[in-house]
């Protein structure tokens, strides 16, 4: 049995526990999931989308078996077991090719999903719910369309874990999330007012898989899908929150009582510890996050940049210029964030630093960024003045002077990391 499916077994026993989902490549963030996952002794579940990570690369430049390989080695090296550690892969589909016709897009979808189950992941999420380039535009697409390409793909998927299984005995069969109500990867370009996902709408959606796997001759697998996406009312935006009303998501919920299924939430970054809880008590037992993580790390990138200033700025050392660099990298390249940032140049500017939307995070990766990390992370390599990583990294300090955590900026950033992902452990255990 997949472990998602015994957590899932438990909570409909009556236990409220669930899963976080760790969507991100970034490999401060990965690393620093494995060390809380290991410290608290909970599985980690780490997610790649499709424009991540795909047979052409994405924009990781990995493919899925890379991204594999990557994740293992780093468990590895972080002393994690490797049998706690979960793949997943998110909007796995035709989203990546959207704008070509349907037989070109599904037949690159069908590579894509055939590559993630071969190279091992075994928590699929298929999104065919996006128009491709010879749908009706005019038009939205239908349960039955979004659901018949799904079938199609988890077909494709099955029998690429029939050759896995083959190539490796102990292979673990692979669940699959669907829904046609997904929201966009890499977060909202506007932040409109949300409408919890209808309880008939969701009872259509469910039914229209199920049909569609029974016409794919997929009733057995059927069993191994495990849960359904919903929008049960949580977002974010470039400054505001929607955070999680259990009263409002009360009638979706109540799906759940009569069905073997739970829910996926997708966007659930930022929300408070309390209403995390009360996502995975309510059936939202899969919490996905990602922007949150990669917010936490360039909070930690910034304060330290502030403390290298603080130690070094005119002794003649050159410093990472770190928050220069990354807003000018951004202004050079900006369509990764200019359809989800708005207002006044200021307004803007502010947006692209300090944003929820996180556009930032696209950006790590570039050279020129990396190397005033690597810059920024050189220049302290000696431990910090206890009073001055008070100052600005105050929580870390408390851990450093109670002897919990080095005093090493490696660890600094991990541990920053940590202190978001503790809410989500929090939320599941």
């Amino acid at each position: 049995m997949h472990p998602i499916q015994s957590i899932i077994e438990n909570y409909k026993s009556g236990q409220h526990i669930g899963i976080f989902s760790n969507c991100s490549a970034n490999e401060y963030v990965l690393r620093a999931v494995m060390r809380r996952c290991k410290r608290e002794g909970v599985s980690a579940l780490i997610e790649a989308t499709a424009n991540q990570v795909n047979q052409e690369g994405g924009y990781t430049g990995q493919t899925p078996e890379e991204f594999y390989n990557w994740c293992h080695e780093l468990a590895k090296n972080e002393g994690f077991d490797p049998k706690n550690l979960i793949l997943g892969g998110d909007h796995l589909g035709p989203l990546t090719w959207s704008k070509l016709p349907e037989d070109e897009a599904m037949a690159n979808a069908e590579t894509l999903i055939n590559d993630y189950v071969l190279a091992g992941f075994t928590k699929i999420h298929i999104d065919t719910s996006m128009r491709l380039g010879s749908d009706d535009k005019t038009k939205p697409l239908s349960n039955e369309v979004i659901a018949k390409r799904g079938a199609k793909l988890c077909a494709v998927a099955e029998k690429a874990f029939t050759e896995r299984k083959n190539q490796h005995k102990d292979a673990v069969a692979p669940i699959y999330i669907v829904g046609s109500e997904v929201p966009i990867p890499g977060g909202a370009q506007e932040h409109e007012e949300l409408s919890v996902t209808g309880k008939d709408e969701c009872i259509a959606t469910i039914a229209e898989f199920l049909s569609a796997f029974k016409d794919a001759g997929l009733s057995e697998v059927w069993e191994r899908v495990v849960a359904v996406v919903v929008q049960p009312g949580v977002e974010f935006g470039e400054d505001d929150v929607d955070v999680y009303d259990s009263e409002k998501a009360k009638e979706l919920c109540s799906v759940l009582s009569s069905d073997k299924l739970v829910f996926e939430g997708h966007s659930t970054d930022y929300q408070p510890r309390p209403s995390l809880r009360e996502l995975v008590r309510d059936g939202i037992i899969i919490l996905k996050v990602g922007p949150a993580l990669t917010f936490a790390l360039r909070e930690a990138l910034f304060a330290l940049e502030s403390i290298e200033k603080v130690l070094l700025a005119g002794k003649g050392k050159e410093l990472s210029k770190f928050s220069e660099v990354l807003e000018t990298v951004m202004l050079e390249k900006p369509n990764n964030w200019n359809s989800h940032y708005h207002g006044d140049e200021h307004k803007l500017k502010i947006n692209r630093a300090f944003g929820f939307s996180d556009r930032a995070r696209y950006y790590l990766p570039e050279q020129a960024v990396a190397d005033s990390i690597e810059t920024l992370v050189s220049n302290l390599s000696s431990p910090i003045p206890l009073p001055i990583l008070s100052q600005f990294l105050p929580l870390q300090y408390a851990r450093v002077r109670d002897g919990e955590l080095k005093n090493a900026v490696d660890d600094i950033i991990l541990d920053k990391i940590g202190d978001c992902i503790d809410d989500y452990i929090y939320a599941v255990k």
